[in-house]
């Protein structure tokens, strides 16, 4: 559905305040930068700022609005063909690719780690991003997500799995993020590998009595 103007404004004023925001995040500090700062950056007046924004942990969090659109739009796009493990997997490398391709993924990432109310600004709409990748795999399953565990899981996988890919991306400072996910995927299919061999003993259960007492 195409967006109508006035949406279309509000988003490019959303996103220039979070580009400057973000910058100065960097720069000055999360901690350091009042709302001041921001407008003076972003060249907008106090009260279009809070038109769009209620405070400055509200723009902190504002990337992952932006991130819930884009994974349900990278799940919708899949092929009617693909399974729903195919389209865990294409989504999670498609959203990848593309964060780390933009020089403000790592900058964004770099001001999470460096203050944890920055952080706690992020979780907050943690949540909410679940909801909407939830609702894009209901309509894949064709179900509803209230009725049915299916799209819980996989959004709670998709966000689990990109948050493990980024994470290990970004302290690694690796360059293609696509070898990194393909590492989480592999650990991932290990393990559930694991689980569905009934022969295969668990740690626990090689702990006799006897070797318990060594």
């Amino acid at each position: 559905m195409a967006l109508t103007l006035q949406v279309r404004k509000r988003q490019l004023v959303q996103d220039a305040i979070w580009d400057a925001a973000t910058d100065l995040f960097a720069e000055k500090g999360f901690d350091e930068t009042t709302v001041d700062d921001i407008t003076q950056a972003a060249g907008v007046s106090r009260r279009s700022f809070f038109r769009y924004f209620s405070s400055k942990s509200d723009v902190m969090s504002h990337g992952m609005v932006n991130y819930g659109t884009e994974l349900a739009a990278a799940i919708e796009a899949c092929p009617q063909s693909f399974t729903l493990s195919e389209v865990l997997r294409e989504t999670v490398l498609q959203v990848a690719r593309t964060c780390a391709a933009r020089p403000r993924t790592r900058k964004t990432i770099d001001i999470i780690v460096k203050y944890p109310s920055a952080r706690s600004a992020e979780l907050s709409r943690l949540a909410d991003v679940q909801d909407v990748v939830a609702a894009a795999f209901a309509r894949r399953c064709g179900k509803d997500a209230k009725d049915d565990l299916m799209p819980g899981v996989l959004a709670g996988l998709t966000l689990h799995i990109l948050g493990v890919t980024f994470q290990s991306w970004f302290e690694h400072n690796q360059r293609d993020i696509t070898v990194t996910a393909n590492r989480v995927f592999k650990i991932l299919d290990r393990l559930l590998c694991e689980g569905a061999n009934p022969n295969k003993r668990s740690p626990a259960e090689l702990i006799t009595p006897a070797t318990a007492r060594r």
